[in-house]
């Protein structure tokens, strides 16, 4: 049942963020007959989902460079969601044995896992973007604003929210809204939107304590007519202590055309300092390492570096993790209380860092918005 809006403002719920958590927001309070706006500062929506096609071959199909798997056993949200929206799935490909590479000049050890050693993923067809996509059609024209970066919003003493504003013209702008919805990294809420008056010390220090998930790493995709690999026997799972990737696994569509995609062991700053032209000979050299001469004979190679993404890292992210951080609920709103709510995997009780969390944090934050409207009603 929607809700009627009988409150005294007429003002949307505004939305800050076009990822996953924005984009699902949006689509639950419109569902609820609640009007809303999203406001993403990048020419594109999706956030730290990309999924892009090698450059001369788009026929090959999209690749992502942010998230890629899902775990149907242990994350229902999602699972629902994918089946809702009729989008078709796949398992990760890991049959074959894995490589381990422990020194530059040795060969590298290839065994066999034990059955069940690695727990079967899921992954979409045409990469996580067609989420992305599906979530976006289900909302009205005009919902999303590209290219408007939020640098302020202000609580008046009449309740009012007003949030400021650079517009795609380049003029600066300011919009009313009823609630206001951040969904993007905390870290960048606390870096580069002003707050009036300033968010409390608590919430402040709650921000920054979230670490930004992705945002020191990078991923590379190298794209070929075939996943030639497994005609040697191999799954595409490496584990290597030489890198420059550290961890390699099959992203091969379905069908078809076949890929590798990576992580790096390399710190946010030497691969800055080395640049992307030598970063990328070093992924050559090491695939060619393991998989032979024909690892060379690449339709595509893609790569984006997160931490070089102002719209996801701020200078504290370039730290790398070294655990899994402890997502959960911000705390210490104080006179922010039933104004500002967070979306985001990083605001997430459960399934930080997953898609998941994305999910089940868009669905908590809608939820708050639509108690207050009823306590408002």
């Amino acid at each position: 049942m929607k809700l009627q809006r009988e409150n005294k403002s007429k003002e949307p719920v505004v939305i800050v963020g076009a990822g996953l958590s924005g984009l699902r927001a949006a689509s639950l309070l419109i569902s609820q007959g609640i009007p809303c706006m999203v406001l993403e500062s990048r020419e594109r929506f999706g956030g730290r989902i990309l999924s892009q096609v090698a450059l001369n071959k788009p026929e090959l199909g999209k690749f992502d460079l942010g998230p890629t798997w899902f775990w149907p056993q242990y994350e229902p949200m999602i699972t629902s969601l994918v089946q809702e929206l009729g989008l078709d799935v796949f398992a990760q490909h890991t049959e074959g044995a894995m490589l381990s590479e422990r020194y530059k000049h040795e060969p590298a050890q290839r065994f066999m896992l034990a059955e069940g050693a690695v727990e079967r993923s899921m992954r979409l067809t045409g990469g996580v973007q067609c989420l992305i996509d599906a979530i976006a059609a289900t909302l009205p024209l005009g919902t999303i604003q590209l290219n408007t970066r939020v640098t302020a919003i202000r609580a008046g003493e009449d309740q009012a929210i007003t949030l400021e504003a650079d517009f795609p013209d380049g003029i600066r702008k300011s919009i009313t809204a009823s609630a206001v919805i951040l969904a993007l990294p905390p870290r960048l809420v606390a870096r580069h939107i002003a707050f009036s008056p300033a968010l409390p010390s608590e919430l402040m220090t709650s921000l920054m304590n979230k670490p930004t998930w992705m945002a020191g790493q990078a991923k590379v995709v190298a794209v070929y007519d075939t996943p030639f690999w497994r005609e040697d026997g191999l799954s595409g799972l490496v584990s290597s202590w030489v890198g420059p990737l550290q961890e390699i696994h099959d992203a091969s569509p379905a069908t078809g055309s076949g890929a590798l995609f990576g992580f790096f062991g390399m710190r946010a700053e030497l691969r800055q300092e080395l640049g992307e032209d030598k970063v990328l000979s070093l992924v050559v050299e090491q695939l060619s390492r393991l998989f032979g001469p024909s690892a060379e004979a690449m339709s595509g190679l893609l790569y984006k570096d997160w931490s070089m993404d102002p719209e996801t890292a701020v200078d504290e992210d370039s730290t790398p993790l070294a655990d899994f951080p402890n997502y959960g609920r911000l705390s210490g709103a104080g006179v922010w209380s039933e104004k500002i709510f967070f979306a985001g995997t990083e605001t997430s009780p459960e399934h930080g860092g997953h898609l998941e969390g994305a999910l089940q944090s868009a669905e908590q934050a809608v939820s708050e918005v639509i108690q207050l409207y009823q306590t408002q009603a």
